[in-house]
């Protein structure tokens, strides 16, 4: 899987390492393990997804943009199976990770419990205020796309830091989505839109 995303251009060494280290396969159905190393979504229950190795790994790129060593506390918006949770733990030194579906927060706490990951603090709730607590963030990165980045976010996110966050990609182009990257800087935000990805809506509320 990791020679396949080096081929497609992915060439964030520490990002593929950390992805050659964490097993897909722990975090699909039994039924779809055989498609687990594929470069393909997968259903995990609840009408959610395991998003394309592809895209993850392009996502953590952008978020680590090049930095050398690790980044600090990382705010993740979309536990899901915890796949993305566990990637993010060998290269932040912590890792805040929300989810407001309880099915799917109690399933990564079952797939995240063989690896006994210190750095990674699961939590069910809304996401869309984020988590105030644990701020402020050198990253945050989302795993749903709504019409906008929350406002939310945006303030929990330190000077300096960067999101990484799918959102709609307006009004002409109905149901499509795009990566976009915010920096906070000291003269204030700058966005940068990159490609088109498909994920789950963003909602609010927890079930």
């Amino acid at each position: 899987m990791v020679t396949k995303l080096a081929q497609q251009g992915l060439t964030d060494a520490a990002v593929l390492q950390a992805m050659g280290s964490i097993e897909r396969h722990r975090f699909v159905d039994t039924a779809l393990v055989n498609q687990a190393y594929e470069d393909t979504s997968l259903p995990i229950g609840l009408g959610q997804t395991i998003s394309k190795p592809g895209v993850v790994c392009r996502m953590l790129e952008l978020l680590r943009q090049g930095r050398p060593g690790h980044l600090g506390r990382v705010l993740e918006i979309g536990t899901g199976c915890g796949y993305q949770a566990a990637v993010l733990s060998l290269l932040c030194q912590e890792v805040y990770s929300m989810e407001r579906l309880r099915g799917l927060h109690d399933k990564a706490r079952e797939n995240l419990r063989h690896l006994r990951l210190a750095n990674v603090h699961l939590l069910f709730g809304d996401g869309m205020p984020g988590y105030a607590k644990g701020a402020p963030y050198a990253g945050i990165i989302a795993a749903a796309g709504g019409e906008a980045v929350p406002q939310a976010w945006i303030d929990q996110l330190a000077v300096g830091g960067r999101l990484v966050a799918p959102v709609s990609a307006g009004v002409t182009s109905a149901g499509k989505q795009v990566l976009l990257v915010i920096d906070k800087t000291p003269q204030g935000i700058r966005q940068s839109v990159m490609e088109g990805v498909y994920f789950v809506p963003l909602k609010s509320g927890i079930a």
